[in-house]
């Protein structure tokens, strides 16, 4: 599978000026500053619907479905029907948010699964034929970009240079970024092939034996070290004074792991600082592990035991290019780095 990088431009890329669904629909009076944002991915599909103020914006109204719109796509290359119709069900509730919130400006992004699959633009279609948004199908570059506007302000304080990454379900992107100005400033990106979804189908489920799963982990551990082969050429020699921070599924499920929480909760793990040894012996842990056995930690479930594994090997593929002693952990990204974007166009400060 192709790997995509490029060097930074000196300015990003504009976000679109449309509105996802028709103007008209979220023009009304006093309306004016609410926004939305769609983030429709491998596996998820999340919303935020949010107002600015002075401090940035306050959340009026969230969403978030599993419809693992990449399921099967290893080999068929399509979206199936089954993952559309999951996928549609949850817009249609996203969409009616958005006119219950009577939101005025709106922007829907899809990711990986929709930019491969060769059905893709036909899916996009039916989506906005059947609920009124338009996705845009993003490239890399903006998704990794707006997975850093999302959640860079949670990066530990510090001189030198820090990466952020991003681990969804069907690729990972990582950028480097300098802070030396006060606003990030992003030197280089990558995006690689491998998400928790398509590593995982590309290796199996289940082994019966801890040898078994270990030699999988390697596999896969391997397969990612592979992919990010030549942007470990475009990081700086010395790696004194690095910083790094995860914004996904995978990091704020191993930080609940860590901290034993008995149901997932945003406030202990969001900006959490932890050491970075202790993520990869929960990832070592947990990939010894079987499918019951990874389900019955309470922030993983059935829902992620499957996938969790394929986003240790990520991980630690990271770590291993980049060895900061601390992993910052996000619960923000995509959407909010949409909302950020839509709401410095109207002039409010970000």
């Amino acid at each position: 599978m192709p790997q995509q990088a490029a060097m930074a431009p000196q300015a990003p890329a504009p976000d679109p000026a449309e509105a996802d669904l028709p103007s008209s629909s979220f023009r009304g009076r006093g309306a004016r500053h609410t926004y939305g944002a769609i983030d429709l991915g491998t596996n998820n599909c999340r919303l935020l619907v949010a107002r600015p103020n002075e401090a940035g914006f306050t959340v009026v109204d969230a969403f978030s479905r599993v419809v693992r719109l990449g399921e099967g796509m290893a080999t068929s290359g399509k979206i199936s029907e089954a993952a559309q119709d999951r996928a549609v069900a949850a817009l249609a509730i996203c969409a009616e948010k958005l006119r219950r919130r009577r939101v005025s400006l709106a922007r829907s992004v899809a990711t990986e699964a929709c930019r491969r699959a060769v059905n893709g633009r036909q899916f996009v279609e039916r989506v906005r034929r059947e609920t009124g948004i338009c996705l845009d199908i993003i490239s890399p570059e903006e998704e990794a970009r707006l997975a850093m506007l999302g959640c860079h302000r949670l990066l530990e304080p510090g001189d030198g240079p820090a990466l952020i990454f991003d681990i969804g379900g069907g690729s990972t992107e990582l950028v480097l970024i300098d802070t030396d100005g006060g606003d990030p400033r992003i030197k280089c990106w990558w995006s690689a092939p491998w998400g928790v979804y398509s590593l995982t189908e590309s290796e199996g489920r289940e082994f019966p034996t801890n040898e078994e799963r270990l030699a999988a982990y390697g596999r896969m551990r391997e397969r990612v070290r592979h992919a990010f082969r030549h942007f470990t050429e475009l990081l700086p020699a010395s790696k004194d004074d690095i910083r790094l921070m995860g914004t996904s599924g995978t990091v704020t499920t191993l930080a609940s792991v860590h901290l034993a929480l008995p149901s997932y909760d945003r406030r202990a793990v969001d900006g959490l600082r932890m050491p970075a040894a202790a993520m990869r012996e929960i990832s070592t842990m947990l990939s010894t592990m079987s499918h019951e056995e990874r389900a019955r930690f309470p922030c993983i479930g059935h829902e992620r035991a499957d996938l969790v594994v394929a986003g240790c090997a990520i991980l630690e593929a990271i770590m291993d290019i980049w060895p900061a002693e601390t992993l910052g952990v996000a619960d923000r990204g995509i959407r909010e780095g949409i909302l950020r974007s839509l709401m410095a166009r109207d002039g409010h400060p970000i």
